[in-house]
């Protein structure tokens, strides 16, 4: 029995129940083995490039990635849900929901990015495995918040481009 929560990491085992269909064949760990019962627990996100190894994430995989740090993730699987991705060269794996691929709903789709892309993202939090998740749309969204805050104010009435074009010149 694999359990829902143990299929992928990142997202919710409904999502990624939905990633798999009956009589499809899926590599899998054994997690458990429960002989009163006749049961045995499998994994499968633990196979994945970058899981966590038995009892929790390694130092090295996690310790330089802190909640609201931003960080280089390579995509490594784009799916429906969203997009695997991995921190640095071999670091940590972790899941975008499609939902925080961007802002804008334009920007949530999963197939304008391809295996391999390099980008920026916030890492929003840690799973109970010390998983990280990602998100594009916290890094838009804290970048623009600091925009304000530095080159104008929404009481001035200074619009984002405003802004932004200041920061720009400020740049140069």
């Amino acid at each position: 029995m694999v359990h829902m929560s143990d299929i992928a990491w990142g997202i919710s085992g409904e999502d990624a129940l939905a990633l798999h269909r009956k009589g499809e064949a899926v590599t899998a760990v054994v997690l458990d083995v429960d002989v009163d019962k006749e049961r045995i627990s499998l994994g499968m996100k633990q196979l994945e490039k970058g899981a966590p190894a038995a009892g929790g994430a390694s130092p090295e995989a996690t310790s330089s990635l802190r909640k609201g740090g931003v960080v280089t993730v390579t995509v490594l699987e784009v799916r429906d849900g969203g997009l695997e991705v991995q921190a640095g060269e071999d670091g940590a794996t972790g899941f975008i929901k499609r939902t925080d691929l961007g802002r804008d709903r334009d920007e949530q789709r999963p197939d304008r990015f391809q295996v391999g892309q390099k980008l920026d993202a916030m890492i929003t939090g840690f799973d109970r495995s010390k998983k990280p998740s990602f998100s594009i749309k916290a890094r838009q969204l804290h970048e623009e918040k600091e925009a304000v805050e530095q080159y104008g104010s929404s009481d001035a009435g200074a619009s984002l481009g405003d802004i932004l074009g200041a920061a720009l010149k400020n740049r140069s």
